[in-house]
């Protein structure tokens, strides 16, 4: 494969690709394709019954890693009526063609260099099935797509005309995975010791906490969607989402999606195939944890049953004065001293935090931080909403058995 961008390189490009496919295949022929310098995928959501189709609007899925969806929404930005209904009717032609009948995905490579335009688009593949991203396209349009293969696998008719198909707002969905991104996104391994997501998205997912993410299967955990009335109020939705999804036992790719969700030109729909890819170092950034949630993190160690502190029972505090401990955990320590049941003073590296649980919160330093510390088997885990886009779920593993009080 060779790019030729200008017109003078031509020919020692067709002659160098004509004959490395000599030599590899003993066929010197050559195809000429277009050169898409800055693509985007858009795909079209079809259903037919063998006779007739209809589509269910697009979907972009541009933003992506090695031809990987990460995130995927509905309608596409930047979408005008002219270059729906041209794309609409292809995907609609594709699929009748055929006599297409369930559902099923026509998918494009549009050029988004200059706007979206009706002459903009080429025809990639078709996608016989159901494909993962097609939340997006249930939240926007009201219609259960599972429904309608059975009424279609059944012999019904289309249950809807393609004036009776409306979008409603738009939907993000965001792919969580048990993968190691710092390692360059190698999948992981590992038991979910917790797992546990906000009600103010919709979830779809195969694993409950306890479940094992093996070598043998997709490490996908979970699909996290969310729907508003603008693309602006969908994708804070789908970021507050993120930073409310608890997972532990794996490491995942919850941080990068956060990253991606506050990343200034996806934000504003300036989306294709290699945004990641420029970015990739900024969106991947390990930042320190958050002081704070260390602190919280060193409660969690002492054994104390948080956020009920008045459910700890006995906590070895002095009557007269507090009582001082050496926490220990792989890769730091501190010092605990506990006031009470409902305040303490957490030493870490030299620098003092006061912690206090008020009103069903904490506060930290005299101010208050969202945080939850959660035991499992693994050990403890806070999570809280760092301002940093890594380190928001810290993991501590008891370093062996704890000191005495100093």
């Amino acid at each position: 494969m060779r790019l030729v961008e200008e017109p003078q390189a031509f020919a020692a490009a067709l002659a160098s690709a004509r004959s490395e496919a000599e030599t590899a295949f003993a066929n010197p022929d050559v195809l000429i394709e277009k050169y898409i310098p800055k693509p985007r995928h858009i795909e079209m959501q079809v259903f037919g019954d063998g006779t007739s189709a209809v589509h269910l609007y697009e979907r972009d899925c541009s933003l992506q890693r090695r031809h990987q969806k990460v995130i995927e929404e509905a309608p596409a930005p930047g979408m005008t009526a002219e270059f729906r209904a041209a794309m609409g009717a292809a995907a609609v032609r594709a699929a009748e063609a055929i006599g297409y009948a369930g559902a099923g995905t026509i998918e494009f490579i549009v050029d988004g260099s200059n706007g979206l335009r009706p002459d903009g688009f080429w025809f990639m593949e078709m996608n016989t099935r159901l494909q993962v991203e097609h939340p997006v396209t249930e939240m926007i349009t009201g219609i259960d797509l599972v429904e309608w293969q059975l009424r279609v696998a059944s012999g019904e008719s289309l249950p809807a005309k393609q004036d009776q198909i409306r979008v409603r707002g738009h939907a993000f969905e965001a792919r969580l995975y048990a993968e190691d991104v710092p390692a360059g996104f190698l999948p992981a391994t590992g038991t979910l010791s917790h797992l546990a997501f906000p009600d103010t998205a919709r979830i779809e997912t195969g694993v409950r906490t306890g479940d094992v993410i093996s070598p043998w299967y997709d490490p996908m955990i979970a699909k996290v969607v969310t729907w508003g009335p603008t693309r602006g109020s969908a994708l804070k939705s789908l970021e507050t989402a993120l930073e409310d999804t608890e997972v532990a036992g794996s490491v995942t790719n919850l941080d990068f999606l956060i990253a991606l969700t506050r990343h200034a030109g996806f934000r504003q729909g300036e989306v294709d195939t290699g945004l990641i890819a420029r970015d990739l170092e900024a969106l991947t950034a390990e930042a320190p944890a958050d002081p704070r949630d260390l602190a919280l993190g060193v409660l969690g160690l002492a054994g104390l049953a948080w956020p009920d502190p008045a459910a700890s029972g006995d906590l070895g505090v002095a009557l007269w004065q507090p009582l001082a401990r050496r926490i220990d955990w792989q890769g730091g320590s501190a010092l605990l001293a506990l006031d009470s049941a409902i305040s303490a003073r957490v030493t870490i590296a030299e620098q003092h935090h006061d912690l206090a649980f008020r009103n069903g919160g904490w506060w930290i330093d005299g101010r208050p931080h969202k945080a939850r510390i959660v035991a499992h088997a693994a050990g403890v885990s806070v999570f809280g909403r760092a301002t940093s886009i890594s380190c928001r779920s810290i993991l501590w593993r008891a370093a062996g058995p704890r000191p005495a009080a100093d």
